[in-house]
């Protein structure tokens, strides 16, 4: 009895990133004065993270306090027309942040995403708390 078997390429849909957060500094900022910095590890089998056209946005980053996320421009981490394995850090700014009350500080965390050229969402990624004080 024989048995065949083929190699096929792995289906862009079975490939979705994943992100880890390496970091955030600063842990408390002073509203609309600091930025806060997202360091996130990715890795991506296909290597398809990132659009060409700055309109696309494909990281999405939600404040806890809030209901909608930003969402920021990731360019793209490989040559376009090639598939390769690819493995690194970006950062993410976020400017101005701001108390939504009218106490002396707030807490709040962020939770942070992509998705890939191929419509593939990465697993979500959560930060410890942040302070924002007026």
């Amino acid at each position: 009895m024989l048995t065949f078997q083929s190699c096929k390429e792995e289906d862009d849909a079975n490939n979705p990133p994943t992100i880890r957060l390496i970091g955030v500094q600063p842990t408390t900022v002073t509203e609309f004065t600091d930025s806060i910095v997202f360091t996130i590890e990715y890795e991506d089998i296909d290597g398809d993270i990132g659009y060409p056209n700055a309109d696309s946005l494909s990281l999405w980053l939600l404040d806890a306090r809030l209901l909608n996320p930003d969402r920021f421009f990731i360019p793209p981490l490989a040559p376009l027309d090639v598939r390769v394995h690819i493995v690194g850090e970006f950062d993410i700014i976020l400017p101005n942040t701001f108390r939504l009350g009218a106490g002396p500080q707030e807490v709040t965390s962020y939770k942070l995403w992509l998705k890939d050229r191929a419509g593939n969402f990465s697993n979500e990624i959560t930060t410890s708390n942040i302070t924002i004080t007026k």
